[in-house]
């Protein structure tokens, strides 16, 4: 390890003199070096970001000129050469550097703005193997890395909003080293985040589903009020992934999501999609409180929101269609936090404006199910990492082990129940019967009590409907993980359950079969679980 070097307090002030520039996007380019040149930067550039700033009509130096050596190899060597990195390296106050500057001839660089080459949205557009190699940088994040580490005296810009930033200090004096300590933290991160898309990419190509080392990256979106309580801070990240959802949603209207809000819609968004009628899900606290398809999302709300209205109110709706006019009126009857739709027409946008606290967020279109991809859990030291739940059961993966034989109907039940319970934290019970969720039990401790509470949902849903009966009578139970002894099942006939779905493997089976039989329910096993811790 290198020793710490004896160096002189790095200025306050840097007055740049040499900028060097080299940018994929152009955008805002002119107003930036017009800026530097009237603060009498010299500007030093390559390839296609020279001919820009040449045909500006401003005096631009090719780096070629300063290192003695034309671009080649493709472009990929024209930045990897000694006189550039010690133009950002060299401690210009340090006698020993000073000197090895004179001695070869290396004129110091003051600025230094580039934004890399386009890897991530090569990737994200769907550029081939080649092409996706191709766009890793490698002279830009090493340059960059040696104007951050040298921020005593370089000014490192990886975004527009940074380059404007020193553009203006140029005409006003120089740098401070605040400024270019902040510089150099961001510069730091944007690298960072550059190489994390490129392993994880990488790790990819080669299908390496646990490599030795995992980096994480993402831009921030927004600063949040506070976490999920507050006394806690919060912020939001955005990584490269093109998923459709909360991240890449539009909000149209209503106050900054909080911690709470976009976690809230994330789990209602990647419910909803996994049906193809139209389709509603009501969210509160991480967990789906009603859920229910239609033959309009009129009707899709009207029945999620009777399995459990109580819990609805300040919850966040879920739709997977374009919201009507009709849609907004029956949403916007009670409270509700968020609402994420892949749509509303303009009379909808309408109704929802008139409630200036209701988030409205609008997608370009709903989140595949079945795509692969990746989830993140942190944990005191580290974080978890798991491929993302795809399961999709259908009728042909249904193991009947029970004498009575399902009919068509309990079957569609069953497999409704099923999906829903897969995004209902574990345990999770949940009655459900004609594409309507009846009762739902979240996050016990054991299944028992889980079926308990759905079926108290169930109850009080049947009476808020003015029903002599549960709404679970005649319904289907679904079960996310097994039953790993009878009573929970039992508790799920008592509600008025006919038809029960759940994965099977208990040691127990036999006693839970020989009970379901008793009952004179049906019983399917899915081979799959699907927890959600």
């Amino acid at each position: 390890m290198p020793a710490a070097p004896d160096f002189p307090p790095a200025p306050d002030r840097v007055a740049p003199r040499r900028a060097l520039i080299s940018l994929s996007d152009k955008a805002g380019l002119e107003d930036v070096v017009r800026a530097l040149d009237a603060a009498g930067v010299e500007l030093v550039s390559t390839g296609g970001t020279r001919a820009a700033i040449a045909a500006l009509g401003l005096p631009v130096r090719d780096v070629a000129d300063l290192t003695g050596f034309p671009e080649m190899m493709d472009g990929r060597v024209k930045t990897l050469h000694p006189v550039v990195h010690g133009g950002l390296l060299g401690v210009r106050d340090a006698p020993a550097h000073a000197q090895a500057m004179t001695d070869h001839g290396v004129g110091p660089i003051d600025i230094v703005w580039i934004d890399l080459y386009p890897f991530e949205s090569t990737v994200a557009s769907g550029g081939g193997f080649e092409a996706a190699v191709e766009n890793i940088d490698i002279g830009g994040p090493a340059m960059i890395r040696s104007g951050a580490k040298n921020h005593g005296y370089v000014a490192v810009c990886v975004d527009r909003a940074s380059a404007e930033a020193v553009a203006q200090a140029a005409s006003q004096g120089g740098t401070t080293l605040d400024q270019r300590k902040r510089l150099a933290a961001a510069a730091f991160a944007r690298t960072a985040a550059y190489d994390a898309a490129v392993s994880g990419w990488f790790a990819g190509q080669v299908e390496d589903a646990a490599p030795a080392r995992k980096s994480i990256a993402g831009a921030l979106a927004q600063t949040l009020r506070y976490g999920e309580n507050p006394h806690q801070a919060g912020a939001f990240y955005r990584t490269s992934e093109t998923r459709p959802g909360v991240a890449n949603a539009r909000q149209l209207q209503g106050k900054e999501l909080g911690y709470n809000n976009i976690a809230d819609a994330d789990a209602a968004y990647e419910l909803v999609a996994e049906f193809e009628a139209p389709a509603c899900v009501i969210v509160k606290h991480a967990n789906p409180c009603g859920v229910a398809v239609g033959n309009d999302l009129s009707e899709a709300y009207a029945r999620a929101l009777e399995c459990d209205p109580v819990s609805a109110f300040g919850g966040v709706v879920a739709v997977n269609r374009p919201l009507t006019e009709a849609d907004a009126r029956l949403i916007t009857d009670i409270f509700t936090e968020v609402v994420i739709a892949p749509g509303a027409d303009e009379a909808a946008q309408a109704v929802f404006a008139a409630k200036k606290n209701l988030r409205l967020l609008l997608t370009d279109g709903l989140p595949d199910p079945l795509a692969a991809g990746q989830v993140f859990r942190s944990v005191a030291g580290g974080f978890l990492v798991q491929s993302r739940d795809t399961a999709r059961i259908t009728a042909a993966d249904l193991k009947i082990v029970t004498r009575r034989q399902p009919t068509p109907t309990e079957i569609q039940d069953m497999l409704f129940a099923f999906v829903v319970a897969k995004h209902v934290k574990s345990n999770a019970i949940v009655y459900a019967k004609d594409g309507q969720t009846a009762g739902i039990g979240a996050g016990q401790m054991n299944r028992k009590d889980s079926a308990r509470i759905a079926a108290i949902r169930a109850r009080e849903a049947g009476e808020a409907k003015g029903l002599a009966h549960s709404l679970a009578q005649g319904s289907a139970c679904a079960s996310e993980a097994f039953f790993p002894f009878a009573d929970g099942l039992l508790e799920a006939a008592a509600a008025g359950a006919t038809a029960v779905i759940q994965p099977g493997g208990s040691m127990r089976d036999a006693e839970v079969i020989a009970a379901a039989d008793e009952a004179g329910l049906t019983m399917a096993f899915t081979g799959v679980r699907v927890f959600r811790h």
